[in-house]
């Protein structure tokens, strides 16, 4: 398995480990549900060096970006991001991701650890000659610094005074003379910011940042559960190739007022509407749903679970799941058949916490 920059980190801090889109990575420290509250209520750490960056550039890098990509870029200013899907001519999402605007001819591409290489070979067949291609995933280190206290964190470990950055935004930072680009965005639904910066001083700013006063680790775990709160989709459950996006969240993050690749089927299904839509469950107790369990209406199958789990803010299980658009209405009450039991549940549109980001 890969190793991030932090591998010899998380070892000495005893994280538990698991295998991860080829990568050996921290599940937890001292436990998902104590990580998941101490986000929430303070501030944790995350490790996402695992995450690819692709860097496009050259006078034809946004004609190309426009192509490829779900979003409308010329109107992004520089330092400024979307997020949004790099679609199959058929509509499939090869992944998702978050597009920087560094310069007016400058790109950054986020995308996700186990489709990285996948990414890269296909944005390449899509590119102008003129248009400068760099995978920089191997030079170039990712935390995430997530919760209510990050930003007062950061200015007190560094002793510095952060600009003001509204959401979706980012501004390149010297922290201990290291220059990092600081994006006020997550994947927590909490106040928090992703920080990139040169691989070689990934370790000594992760342990800089530990030392602040409310500041924990967490690890992959955590940052499951505080996404399924809040209904953020993960590439491999709601979103894959096999599914065009049109049925997650109202068909968002699709700009059809521009060509790019699988435009044609993602409109053709809009236009149709969407066979299924995704839905959150909120379960009656803390028995978990899981990825393929069958959601049922009496005794009529209407969907699948995509992801599930105890959500700890909540005080119960919580699950996403893609249910027959005649019964995607919050309120409805449905079963969900799982190995062991059926368990009651009643749909709801995420997020389940309602809690301003």
């Amino acid at each position: 398995m890969k190793e991030t920059p932090l591998h010899k980190e998380h070892i000495a801090l005893h994280a538990h480990m698991t295998e991860f889109g080829g990568w050996d990575m921290p599940l937890f420290y001292a436990g998902i549900v104590v990580e998941h509250l101490h986000t929430r209520t303070a501030c944790s750490l995350f490790d996402t060096c695992h995450m690819g960056e692709l860097e496009l550039s050259g006078s034809t890098a946004a004609a190309d970006l426009e192509r490829i990509f779900t979003r409308r870029i010329s109107q992004l200013p520089p330092g400024a991001c979307r997020y949004g899907y790099l679609l199959n001519p058929e509509g499939g999402v090869i992944d998702d991701l978050t597009c920087y605007r560094l310069g007016d001819d400058r790109f950054l591409l986020v995308v996700n650890a186990g489709t990285a290489n996948r990414d890269a070979v296909w944005i390449t067949e899509h590119l102008s000659p003129q248009t400068t291609f760099r995978d920089i995933s191997s030079q170039t280190a990712k935390l995430d610094l997530q919760g209510p206290h990050a930003r007062q964190s950061l200015e007190q470990v560094f002793g510095l005074k952060l600009p003001e950055l509204p959401f979706y935004r980012a501004v390149y930072v010297e922290l201990d003379g290291t220059r990092c680009l600081l994006s006020r965005s997550g994947y927590t639904g909490e106040m928090g910011y992703e920080i990139y910066l040169p691989a070689e001083a990934a370790a000594i700013l992760w342990r800089r940042l530990l030392s602040g006063e409310t500041v924990a680790p967490a690890g992959l775990g955590a940052r499951d559960t505080l996404r399924l709160e809040m209904g953020y989709p993960l590439y491999g459950h709601e979103l894959t190739t096999e599914r065009r996006p049109t049925g997650i969240a109202g068909g968002r993050f699709l700009d059809l007022d521009k060509d790019f690749i699988g435009r044609d089927a993602v409109v053709r299904e809009i236009e149709q509407g969407p066979r299924e839509n995704l839905i959150g469950i909120i379960l009656s107790g803390r028995r978990t749903a899981r990825s393929g369990d069958v959601v049922l209406e009496g005794d009529r199958p209407v969907g699948a679970v995509t992801s599930g789990s105890f959500a700890p803010s909540v005080g119960k299980a919580v699950a996403l799941a893609y249910v027959h658009r005649d019964v995607a209405q919050p309120g409805r009450r449905v079963e969900v058949r799982t190995r062991r039991a059926r368990l009651e549940g009643i749909l709801a549109q995420p997020p389940f916490l309602n809690k301003k980001s």
